[in-house]
C-alpha cells in the first residue's frame, strides 16, 4: 500500500536534508509552506530547494496554496487565529488532498514544512491527519532519520496534552478529535489583520 511521508527541513544543511529523503527513498516532495521562502535558511527558499532536489532526481511540487497553514479567507479565522477545522473544509484544501492521493500512486512523496517535530506543524496536525483518516498510512521522518507512524504520533500528542484514550463514555476517535482541536489551537497561525477585521475595525468612515 502507498505511504505518505512528512518531514520538516528544520535547520539542516541541505546535504543532510537531501540525505534524509534519500534514506527513505523519497522521489517527490510536496512543499506545504504557505510562503516557500526562508530568510534564515536560504537553502530552503523555493528555487534553491527545487534546484537541490533536481540534482538528486527528486521532483518538487508547491502545494502551499491548497494545503498551507494560512488562509486569505477571513471565514477561516476566529479571534485572528486560523482554525484548522474550517481550513480543512475549504474547496482548495480538498483539491490539494486529491492531488496528493493521485501523486502517491506514482511517487514516494513526503510533505515538507519547516518545523522539526510533526506535532508542532500543520503538515501533521492538519494535512496528514486527513490523509491518515482516509485510510492511507502516514509516517513522519524525524531529524535523526527515524520514522514515526502517525498512530504513534497521535499517542504522543495525547501524552503531551495529558489526555487519556481510556474513557468509559467516549471512543478513542472522539478523544482524538478533541486532541487535534486543542493542538491545532496551540500551533495555528495568527494574523493581526484578520483579528482587526473580526473585531470591528470595519467602522464606517
Amino acid at each position: 500500500m502507498s505511504v505518505l511521508f512528512t518531514v520538516g527541513h528544520s535547520t539542516h544543511p541541505i546535504e543532510v536534508f537531501v540525505g534524509l529523503l534519500k534514506q527513505h527513498g523519497i522521489t517527490a516532495l510536496a512543499d506545504v509552506r504557505s510562503h516557500p521562502y526562508s530568510r534564515h535558511f536560504p537553502q530552503y527558499s523555493q528555487e534553491a530547494l527545487k534546484a537541490a532536489l533536481a540534482r538528486e532526481q527528486i521532483a518538487y511540487v508547491f502545494l502551499g496554496k491548497e494545503l498551507g497553514a494560512r488562509s486569505e479567507n477571513p471565514a477561516c479565522y476566529r479571534q485572528g487565529k486560523v482554525q484548522y477545522e474550517l481550513l480543512a473544509k475549504e474547496p482548495q484544501f480538498a483539491v490539494g488532498l486529491e492531488r496528493l492521493r493521485a501523486g502517491i500512486e506514482r511517487f514516494r512523496i513526503t510533505l515538507m514544512c519547516a518545523e522539526k517535530d510533526p506535532l508542532d506543524c500543520h503538515r501533521a496536525v492538519l494535512v496528514a491527519r486527513r490523509v491518515f483518516e482516509s485510510g492511507t498510512p502516514v509516517e513522519h521522518i524525524h531529524a535523526d532519520g527515524h520514522l514515526e507512524k502517525h498512530a504513534e504520533m497521535e499517542a504522543r500528542m495525547l501524552d503531551l496534552l495529558k489526555m487519556s484514550d481510556a474513557d468509559m463514555f467516549r471512543s478513542r476517535e472522539e478523544i482524538l478529535v478533541d486532541a487535534y482541536r486543542i493542538r491545532g489551537e496551540q500551533i495555528a497561525y495568527e494574523d493581526e489583520a484578520m483579528l482587526k477585521e473580526e473585531s470591528g475595525d470595519r467602522r464606517p468612515g
